[in-house]
């Protein structure tokens, strides 16, 4: 093997000095200059190329192979829930052209309120890398507060409502405080408020057990109301689309103003249009039943808005920090416990919103509130969405996709009559999936240099 050059007594090259490197025989000797700011790369190395530069630069050939690229190294994002959706339905169109009927399609929209807010705040908390089993018994026991102070005690319904979504955050904070400041792992602390929040509600509702609302009122709109003009579901799909491309467009040119790479106008373009591919068509259904569901509005504007708070404020960088790293996030000046607070009152306010959700669909409160699957299919959801276990990556969206593959399988299966336990051992065998899945993509990008 040829030695290299060997540096002067001083220990480096002269200032200005050429730097040649030897190479073995027959390839020749190559002179880089020197450059007259920071050191240049040795000429063997392999450049890092932004992979929106490479998109920019071959246009969709160049996006497929970063897609090929994400895809090897466990950057799976939402791919794997976004094909299962399109195997479910594309399966149960086929076993029964109903399913994607008006109606059901209708059903389907209103039934992922309820659970779909509880999963929202689950995401939250996934961020940080820990668990809420508390949520069922608090969507319970903001269903129950709801019916005693309005039905049994006369308090108008917009100040009960306020006060049940109020107790499932006062729930959360107490969780936070055991957990962040006291160290009691939230595992522990959420199971003794799963068990603690479930008999609250129970002595709240009584003996009778059952408490129903006025099916005329605030809560029971929630899943009843429809907005029956056909501009309205227009409206949104057209204001969804117009907002995600708006949105595309300025972070594009922001990111190209400060002169950090951007994706190219071509797949904003895409993008948009596949957007448009999914939210008209949809839009179309929902007019020809009962049209745009107030509880489908609801659910999507509080995914909007805390996707919004995750993505763009300090606070959402925070606990994407904490998922990451609780150490380096407290060298970072990071104010670790009230963060973890934050988010499991957060988790807590949109459980009991969720609950409120869940009571206005059958108009009652009563004791099997928060019970069940539901604890189970709110955290699938979240996970199913694609919101690690780990903590730190995933998006409030991932509730959306997630019970959107859980409220279709439930529906599908309905449809053909397909018996209740089967329905368990189907939605568990996809959470199973979802977590392999995780797994396996979190472990690709370890062996990448990526995680």
């Amino acid at each position: 093997m040829t030695a290299g050059p060997t540096p002067p007594s001083g220990g480096a090259f002269p200032a200005g000095a050429p730097v040649r490197k030897t190479s073995p025989a027959g390839s020749g000797d190559r002179t880089r200059p020197p450059s007259s700011g920071a050191p240049a790369a040795a000429p063997d190395a392999i450049t890092a190329v932004d992979p929106r530069l490479l998109v920019r630069e071959r246009g969709f050939a160049g996006y497929a192979a970063e897609f090929r690229r994400r895809m090897r190294s466990g950057e799976l994002g939402s791919v794997p829930v976004v094909v299962g959706l399109i195997v479910i339905w594309t399966t149960f169109q086929i076993l029964n052209p109903a399913f994607m009927s008006a109606q059901n399609v209708s059903h389907i929209s209103v039934d992922i309120a309820g659970t779909g807010l509880i999963a929202v705040g689950v995401v939250f908390v996934l961020l940080l890398g820990e668990i809420d089993l508390s949520v069922g018994s608090v969507s319970g026991l903001a269903g129950a507060a709801f019916g005693v102070l309005n039905i049994t005690h006369g308090v108008p319904e917009w100040l009960a409502l306020i006060l049940a979504v109020l107790s499932g955050t006062a729930a959360g904070v107490v969780h936070g405080f055991f957990f962040a400041r006291i160290g009691v792992p939230a595992f522990v602390v959420t199971m003794a408020g799963l068990l603690a929040w479930n008999g609250l509600m129970l002595q709240i509702l009584g003996a009778n057990g059952t408490i129903n609302l006025d099916d005329t009122g605030l809560v029971a709109g929630l899943t009843t109301h429809y907005f029956s003009d056909i501009a309205a579901a227009y409206g949104l799909a057209t204001l969804a689309v117009a907002g995600y491309g708006a949105a595309a467009l300025l972070g594009a040119r922001g990111r190209e103003a400060a002169g950090v790479p951007s994706r190219p106008p071509g797949e904003l373009l895409l993008r948009t249009a596949l957007l448009a591919a999914v939210c008209y068509p949809v839009a179309y259904l929902l007019n020809q039943h009962k049209g745009l569901p107030l509880a489908l509005v609801i659910f999507l504007a509080v995914v909007a808005g805390t996707d919004f708070v995750l993505r763009r404020t300090v606070f959402g960088r925070r606990v994407f920090a904490l998922g990451g790293g609780i150490e380096a996030s407290r060298r970072a000046g990071i104010d670790v416990a009230a963060v973890r607070i934050a988010v499991f009152a957060i988790a807590g306010t949109l459980a009991a919103s969720g609950g409120l959700m869940l009571a206005s669909k059958i108009n009652a409160a009563n004791q099997g509130a928060g019970s069940g699957d539901l604890l189970m299919s709110s955290i699938a959801a979240a996970v199913i969405g694609g919101t690690s276990l780990f903590g730190g990556r995933g998006r409030t969206w991932s509730a959306l996709l997630g019970v959107l593959v859980i409220v279709s399988i439930q529906k599908g299966l309905q449809l053909e009559s397909i018996a209740e336990p089967v329905k368990y051992m189907i939605t568990g065998g996809v959470l199973l999936a979802a977590v392999v899945i995780d797994s396996v993509s979190r472990r690709t990008q370890q062996a990448a240099g990526r995680a």
